[in-house]
C-alpha cells in the first residue's frame, strides 16, 4: 500500500521544492526559533511509520513545508518504519508530550489494535489527536474479462463461487486488505484472499487476469481504470470522485455497507499541552489551505479535509469511530498480524 510509481514521482517534486522551501521558511528567525521563547523554539520532527516515498511519507512532505511557515519551525521528516507503522507509532507515543515530536498516521492507527496482539499502546490513551489530513477514496476493481456487470451482479456472483473467486491484496493490515475484508462482511461472504507484497504485483496481477477482483484506493487504481485495462464497480466513498465522474458509490451501487477511504491524521503524545495541540492544528488549517497542496493532492485522486476536519475533536470522533468498525470487522474475519 505505500509504495507506487505514482506516489514515488510526487515524492521526488516534493523534495525537491518541499525541503528547500522549508529551511527558506524558517530562515527569516534564525531557522528554528518561534518567537518570545515559547513553542516552538526548537525544530519539530514529524515521524512517518512507513517508508520514504510512499502516500503517508508525500502526504506528510506536502504539509510540512506551509506548516513550518505557519509555526516560525523547520519541521523534519524522520521515517521510521516497520510492523505496518506500530513502531514509528510506538516511539512518538514514548516521546516527551511538548509537541516536538508529532505522528503522522494513517487508517492503520485504528486497526492496529484488532490486527496486533501486543501493541505496546492505546490509540485513544497516548495520543492526543491534532487534526485529519485527507481521505483518499477506494475502488472496487476486477479483471476486465470478470463477469459480473455491476457491484450488485459481483455480490451474486461471489456468493455462488466463494471458493472460486480470488480476491487480492497488497497484504495484511493494507488498506486493500481492511477494504476487502469490509466488502465480505456487507456482502456476506468469505472469500479466497491472495496476499501480495504490495499493491504494485497485486494490481499487475489483477491486469493480467492472475486474480479476480480487488478493493483499492483511487490513487493506484485510476490509471487503470482509465485506461480500461480494469472493470471498475464503485468507489467507496459517499460522493463520486471527481476524476472517475461515472463510477457510481457502493451506496448507488446497492452496498450502502461498504464505505472506507484511507484518512490521515497528525497525533502528539498524551499529556502534551492543549495550547501546544492548537497552535499545531491551526497551522495544519493554514496548509490544507495553501493551493500548492490542494494541486498537489489533487494530482494524487485526492483533496484536503475541510478545516473544521482538521481540529483535535473531530479527528478524536474519527478515530472512536473507526476503532469500533475495524475491531469487528477484524474479529469476525478472524485476521492477526505476526
Amino acid at each position: 500500500m505505500e509504495t507506487t510509481g505514482r506516489y514515488r514521482a510526487a515524492a521526488r517534486l516534493v523534495a525537491a521544492i518541499g525541503l528547500v522551501s522549508l529551511v527558506a521558511a524558517c530562515s527569516g528567525n534564525g531557522g528554528a526559533t518561534g518567537g518570545g521563547g515559547g513553542y516552538p523554539d526548537q525544530n519539530i520532527t514529524f515521524v512517518v511509520p512507513f517508508s520514504a516515498g510512499g502516500p503517508t511519507d508525500t502526504v506528510t512532505r506536502m504539509i510540512a513545508e506551509p506548516m513550518a511557515a505557519k509555526l516560525g519551525a523547520k519541521i523534519v521528516v524522520q521515517n521510521v518504519e516497520g510492523a505496518g507503522g506500530t513502531v514509528g507509532a510506538g516511539e512518538v507515543a514514548r516521546a516527551q508530550p511538548d509537541g516536538y515530536t508529532v505522528l503522522m498516521h494513517h487508517i492503520g492507527m485504528s486497526t492496529a489494535p484488532a490486527l496486533y496482539k501486543s501493541l505496546g499502546y492505546k490509540p485513544l490513551e497516548d495520543f492526543e489527536t491534532v487534526g485529519l489530513v485527507t481521505e483518499v477514496p477506494m475502488t472496487v476493481v476486477a479483471r476486465k474479462d470478470f463477469a459480473p456487470a455491476t457491484l450488485q451482479d459481483l455480490v451474486t456472483h461471489v456468493k455462488a463461487n466463494a471458493s472460486k473467486v480470488t480476491l487480492a491484496n497488497a497484504g495484511i493490515g493494507a488498506a486493500s486488505h481492511l477494504c476487502g475484508l469490509l466488502f465480505q462482511s456487507a456482502a456476506g461472504v468469505k472469500l479466497q484472499e491472495v496476499p501480495y507484497q504490495g499493491t504494485g504485483p497485486a494490481l499487475t496481477d489483477l491486469v493480467g487476469g492472475q486474480v479476480d477482483f480487488m478493493c483499492d484506493q483511487t490513487t493506484n487504481t485510476s490509471g487503470q481504470i482509465s485506461a480500461g485495462e480494469v472493470k471498475a464497480y464503485a468507489v467507496t466513498t459517499p460522493e463520486r470522485v471527481k476524476s472517475l465522474p461515472d463510477l457510481p458509490t457502493t451506496a448507488e451501487a446497492g452496498l450502502p455497507q461498504l464505505q472506507v477511504s484511507v484518512w490521515h491524521g497528525l497525533y502528539v503524545p498524551a499529556d502534551t499541552p492543549q495550547e501546544v495541540v492548537q497552535k499545531l492544528s491551526e497551522a495544519l488549517k493554514v496548509a490544507l489551505a495553501d493551493q500548492a497542496v490542494v494541486d498537489q493532492m489533487a494530482k494524487l485522486g485526492t483533496a484536503p479535509v475541510p478545516a473544521e476536519a482538521a481540529t483535535p475533536q473531530a479527528h478524536r470522533t474519527k478515530l472512536e469511530e473507526q476503532l469500533g468498525t475495524w475491531a469487528k470487522v477484524i474479529a469476525d474475519a478472524g485476521v492477526k498480524a505476526s
